[in-house]
């Protein structure tokens, strides 16, 4: 059996490098050409015969990230590989899940039909927004979890007293989750959604009430979540030390001035997207390439994932 190769595409190149060096491997080379309009077109190297794996998260700008995933697929496939995985620590449109209202599309459908169109094999995420992606999708997913690796970060720093906050009804899961791995309980806030940036927290459920917070979410997106969580943790007389941990630092829509504005201590995110840069707020970011190289090492060998995947 061959070794694995990987194949960086241009969405997050360091990640994508720092997989391949983990498994000892030279990353397929993959120069993207554009069209002055816009349109890109893919070359890849030799890789007829192997067992090729995209690495392209479609965070920040996810049309462009996932045309280009799908034309880097569609080339492999050409060019003759044994299989072909598509590696997308962020899952972009993953949102959309489900339609909320009459005339919507269901866009999380689309991109998976999309990606098993163009060629994937398999598909390879870390901490998707809808637990239902596997069940939606026409090929094999594996679902990573990069919250071990973040609590372990977090627990250097977190006091006894400390309490983990769900932001919303939605992660409650992954607080839990966060909660075991810290041993420390967990508190809810119940959040309103009012549009895309805009979000009312109403009430909370559990004790704050002088304790250090961590807000944990699967995303950071315009920072309106962890806004409102914030606010209400204060008004509950939490104390003034609040840490955020989240596996995708997407933090677009001026969402790293809303956070510096935040009384937030620290941040902790994953490389699941090229990790942020904001001078004015303490943060850690965790690189996943370790995860990412074991969960394509262990099924290459014919090892079950069992320990690195998303618990249900």
């Amino acid at each position: 059996m061959t070794n694995p190769r990987i194949l960086p595409g241009t969405a997050h190149p360091t990640l994508g490098d720092a997989v391949s060096e983990a498994l000892g491997t030279e990353p397929v080379e993959c120069e993207v050409e554009r069209f002055p309009d816009g349109e890109l077109q893919p070359v890849v190297g030799h890789v007829r015969g192997e067992d090729v794996y995209v690495v392209q998260p479609t965070g920040r700008d996810v049309k462009e990230h996932l045309i280009e995933l799908l034309l880097l697929l569609d080339a492999c496939r050409r060019a003759g590989t044994r299989r072909v995985t598509a590696v997308v620590p962020y899952f972009g449109y993953a949102r959309q899940d489900r339609r909320t209202r009459a005339g919507q599309s269901v866009g999380a459908r689309v991109a998976l039909d999309a990606l098993a169109a163009a060629g994937a094999d398999r598909l390879v995420v870390v901490d998707p927004h809808t637990p239902t992606l596997e069940a939606m999708s026409s090929i094999p997913v594996e679902t990573l979890s990069a919250v071990p690796l973040l609590a372990a970060a977090l627990a250097e720093h977190t006091p006894a007293a400390a309490v983990v906050v769900s932001p919303d009804l939605g992660a409650v899961k992954l607080a839990e989750h966060y909660g075991e791995l810290l041993g420390r309980p967990v508190a809810i806030v119940r959040k309103t959604r009012l549009s895309g940036s805009n979000v009312k927290a109403e009430e909370l459920v559990g004790d704050v009430v002088v304790r250090p917070a961590v807000i944990v979410d699967d995303m950071i997106s315009t920072g309106g979540t962890v806004r409102a969580a914030v606010k209400v943790l204060l008004a509950h007389d939490a104390a003034p030390d609040i840490t955020v941990a989240a596996t995708h630092p997407l933090l677009g829509d001026r969402a790293t001035d809303r956070l510096a504005r935040l009384p937030i201590s620290r941040l902790v995110v994953a490389d699941t997207v090229p990790p942020p840069r904001i001078p004015t707020l303490p943060h850690r970011v965790r690189t996943v390439a370790p995860l990412l190289a074991e969960a394509i090492a262990l099924p290459h060998g014919g090892e079950p994932l069992d320990t690195l995947l998303l618990r249900g």
